[in-house]
C-alpha cells in the first residue's frame, strides 16, 4: 500500500492565502491571458471544441502535479499542506464562456476583470482555466488563474511552458492513468509538525556554530544580510500616499499595452542600463503624467515607491512550481521632467540596489517567518495595510523563446495580471513573448476608474524616450 504523502508550503507561499484571510473580500491570485486562433481549436458545430480542450489538459497534467492537489491544514499549528486531490475532476477546472459576436477588446477585458476578481475555491485545487469565445478577429481569449501560494512569475512563466507546446499538435495525446496517493492522518500530520518543532533549536544551534566558526563564510553572509535587513525594514517607510494608495476592495479594472522590444533594446543601446531599467523609466514618466494631468497631484518633494519582486532562485535550484522571490523597493523619480534623466536616475538606483544586496533583506524576513507562524504574518499584513510602504508594485517575468500552441492553434498573445496588494489599487505585470513586451494593469474598481489614461500615459512616457533615441542618433547629437 502506498505511504501517505503531503508537502508542507513554505511560509513565502503560505502568506498569500494569510493575505486572503486577513483581507476577505480579496483575492490573491496571478493571471494571464492569452490570444489565440479560434478557428484550429472550433469542432464540427463551429463552436469550440471544449471537450477536446479538456483532454488536452489532462494529457499535459504529469508535467504540472501541483493542479491535482489541494489545501489541507495541520492539526496544531494549522498550517497548510498540499495534499492529492481524490476528488479532482477536469469538468470544473476548465470553463467556457463567451462574448457577444463579435466581442470587442474592450468587452474582453471587462469579462476578464469579472473573473479576475472573483477567489478561488479552497476546497479544489486552486486553478481555473477559462476558454472564452467570440473575440473579434476570429480569436479566441484563454483566462488561467492560478493562486499565488504556488506560483511566483518564474514559475508561472514555466508552468504556461508546460501546459502549453512548442510545435502544433492536431490531438491530445491519452492521458496518464493517475492514482492519488493516500492523504495523511491527523496524526501523521501532528508527528511532522512535532518533529519540527524538536529540530528547530539544533538548526539554530548549527548555524550558530557556522558563524561562530565562519564556515564557508557564513560570518560575512550574516553581516551582509543582517545589513541588507536594516535597509529593507528602512525602506518601508516613507512613501508618499497618492489617491489611489487606499484600502482596496474585490472589484478589478483590467487593461493591457503592448511594446516593442527591438524598441527597448535601441533605448538601452542610446542610454545604457537594462530591459528592466527601461521599464522602471518608462513606467515613472507614465505615473508623473497620470498623477500630474489626471490627479492634479503636486509631486515636489513626492518620493514614489515601486514593489518589484526579484527572482531568487539558483541554477541548481529544483523548478518546482512554488515562490522564490524577494522584493526591491525602487524610488521612482516621478519628479523629474526628462525622460532621459529620469532613465538615468532609475539605472542609478538599480544598481545602488543590487550592489547592496537590497534583496537579502527580505530573504531574511521570508527565512525568519518560518518559525514564527502564520499570527504574526497576519499582524505584520495589517499593519503594512496602515501604511503605505509603496505606491504601487512592477514586476517583469521573461516569457518563453520559442512560439507556443494550444493543439494546433498558435498563441498570438501574452497578457499578464497580479493580484492587488495592501494599499497598493495599482500593478503592473509585464511578460515577454514573440518580440513584444506586455503591459499587463491591475486596478481596483473603484479607486482607479480612469485605468485606461494610466496606461495612455505609459505609452505616452514611452514615445518620449524612443524621441529622445531618435534625436540622441541623429549625426552631431
Amino acid at each position: 500500500m502506498d505511504e501517505p504523502w503531503y508537502e508542507r508550503l513554505t511560509q513565502l507561499d503560505n502568506s498569500f492565502l494569510v493575505y486572503e484571510d486577513t483581507l476577505p473580500s480579496v483575492a490573491a491570485h496571478v493571471a494571464s491571458t492569452q490570444i489565440l486562433d479560434a478557428a484550429p481549436l472550433r469542432g464540427e458545430s463551429g463552436v469550440i471544441d471544449i471537450e477536446q480542450i479538456e483532454d488536452f489538459v489532462m494529457s499535459r497534467l504529469d508535467r504540472i502535479p501541483r493542479y491535482r492537489q489541494v489545501i489541507a491544514n495541520t492539526p496544531i499549528e494549522g498550517h497548510p499542506v498540499w495534499v492529492d486531490d481524490h476528488n479532482f475532476n477536469i469538468h470544473y477546472h476548465v470553463r467556457h464562456t463567451r462574448l457577444p459576436n463579435p466581442g470587442s477588446e474592450r468587452q474582453l477585458k471587462r469579462l476578464i476583470g469579472r473573473i479576475f476578481s472573483t477567489r478561488l475555491d479552497r476546497s479544489k485545487p486552486l486553478w481555473e482555466l477559462w476558454m472564452i469565445e467570440g473575440l473579434e478577429g476570429d480569436r479566441v481569449a484563454m483566462l488561467s488563474k492560478v493562486h499565488h501560494c504556488m506560483v511566483d512569475g518564474v514559475s508561472g512563466a514555466e508552468l504556461l511552458q508546460a501546459l502549453l507546446t512548442p510545435e502544433p499538435i492536431e490531438k491530445p495525446e491519452p492521458a496518464r492513468i493517475w492514482k492519488p496517493r493516500p492523504r495523511p492522518r491527523a496524526y501523521d500530520l501532528g508527528v511532522g509538525e512535532v518533529a519540527r518543532f524538536a529540530r528547530a533549536p539544533f538548526d539554530a544551534l548549527s548555524s550558530l556554530r557556522q558563524i561562530a566558526a565562519n564556515e564557508d563564510g557564513a560570518r560575512d553572509v550574516a553581516r551582509e544580510r543582517l545589513q541588507s535587513l536594516g535597509r529593507t525594514m528602512g525602506d518601508m517607510s516613507g512613501a508618499t500616499p497618492m489617491p489611489f494608495n487606499q484600502p482596496i476592495g474585490p472589484h478589478r479594472r483590467i487593461d493591457w499595452m503592448p511594446m516593442s522590444i527591438a524598441q527597448i533594446k535601441d533605448i538601452r543601446k542610446a542610454f545604457g542600463g537594462t530591459l528592466n531599467d527601461v521599464v522602471l523609466a518608462v513606467a515613472a514618466g507614465g505615473f508623473r503624467r497620470f498623477l500630474s494631468r489626471e490627479r492634479s497631484v503636486d509631486l515636489r518633494d513626492v518620493h514614489f515607491r515601486a514593489m518589484t519582486p526579484v527572482n531568487t532562485r539558483r541554477p541548481d535550484e529544483d523548478r518546482s512550481p512554488s515562490n522564490r522571490v524577494a522584493t526591491w523597493t525602487v524610488e521612482l523619480p516621478v519628479g523629474e521632467a526628462d525622460p532621459v534623466e529620469r532613465l538615468r536616475q532609475v539605472c542609478k538606483t538599480t544598481h545602488e540596489l543590487k550592489k547592496s544586496h537590497a534583496a537579502e533583506g527580505t530573504e531574511v524576513i521570508t527565512a525568519a517567518s518560518e518559525w514564527t507562524g502564520s499570527g504574526v504574518m497576519s499582524v505584520g499584513l495589517r499593519l503594512m495595510m496602515m501604511a503605505t510602504p509603496m505606491n504601487t508594485v512592477i514586476t517583469n517575468v521573461p516569457g518563453p523563446r520559442v512560439p507556443l500552441f494550444l493543439l494546433n492553434a498558435p498563441l498570438r498573445e501574452i497578457h499578464p495580471l497580479v493580484p492587488l496588494v495592501g494599499n497598493m489599487a495599482i500593478g503592473i505585470a509585464l511578460f515577454s513573448y514573440e518580440g513584444r513586451l506586455s503591459w499587463g494593469f491591475s486596478a481596483d474598481w473603484d479607486l482607479v476608474p480612469d485605468l485606461h489614461s494610466l496606461v495612455e500615459a505609459v505609452q505616452r512616457s514611452f514615445e518620449e524616450l524612443l524621441h529622445a533615441t531618435a534625436e540622441a542618433s541623429k549625426p552631431g547629437a
